[in-house]
């Protein structure tokens, strides 16, 4: 393959990536072609790049760029998509993938279609306080989140709350944006995420909503969301890691 970079395109839960395998193919700039090629209309378009690595402690090193070409700590739908690339690619399953946040192990649960558990670093609740005129609770998942609980998620204008709350001077690197409701029965989250805008599922988001939901007594372990993409589950004791579940699916591969 020397005619250009292999990517795979993959999604988890409609939270969509472009995958490139650096124990092959190193970017000279990953950042500029994250930029690049997460461009929705100039190119492939993704929420973010993930750069599949050698761990010398672990299975795999998995890095996150984000569409605006700012890197990630976590992101737990990439992490089922690379838990599903080293899968097929390696024949690896279980695996320890290292991360800036640490190392999550990850394991199949189904095939055809995927279906993968990664857990997630102890989310953190730290201090309610209100931002942007919404009550919020901060969660540490290895990465910054805010969860707002509402009465009605599409009653939020979150083109415009979202990036005012992402880049509010408390946050000093900027934070994840949830908006989380219960209706018919089941809790809906939208995400604004960091670096990407709005997207159809954030799987450490899903698990920053989850912490919140099960600590205030709204929701029992293990708590099922519909994020616009899809389902996740996360189920949680405080004081112990998260276990996050949901889908990893490949879109196509080609060369760029």
């Amino acid at each position: 393959m020397t005619d250009g970079i292999p990517v795979v395109k993959m999604n988890g839960s409609g939270n969509d990536f472009i995958l490139v395998d650096e124990r092959f193919t190193p970017l000279a700039d990953p950042f500029a072609f994250a930029v690049r090629i997460c461009d929705h209309i100039k190119s492939l378009g993704a929420d973010g790049l993930l750069l599949v690595g050698t761990s010398a402690a672990y299975d795999a090193r998995m890095r996150i760029i984000n569409a605006d070409g700012s890197e990630a700590e976590m992101c737990g739908n990439g992490i089922r998509c690379v838990a599903r690339y080293l899968d097929e690619h390696d024949g690896e399953a279980p695996v320890v993938i290292e991360t800036v946040a640490g190392p999550v192990p990850a394991r199949v649960l189904e095939r055809n279609p995927y279906r993968i558990a990664v857990e997630m670093p102890e989310p953190r609740i730290g201090i309610p306080h209100e931002v942007a005129g919404f009550p919020a609770t901060p969660v540490d998942v290895g990465n910054p989140h805010v969860v707002i609980l509402v009465d009605f998620v599409e009653a939020i204008d979150l083109d415009v709350v979202g990036p005012r709350i992402e880049k509010d001077p408390r946050y000093l690197d900027g934070t994840n944006v949830h908006f989380a409701a219960f209706e018919n029965g089941v809790w809906r989250i939208r995400h604004w995420e960091r670096g990407a805008g709005a997207t159809a599922a954030c799987g450490s988001g899903a698990v920053a909503v989850a912490a919140v939901l099960i600590t205030s007594g709204n929701a029992l372990s293990p708590v099922t969301l519909e994020v616009p993409g899809g389902v996740l589950e996360v189920a949680w004791k405080p004081g112990q890691r998260a276990t996050l579940t949901g889908d990893a699916v490949r879109e196509f591969e080609m060369l760029v």
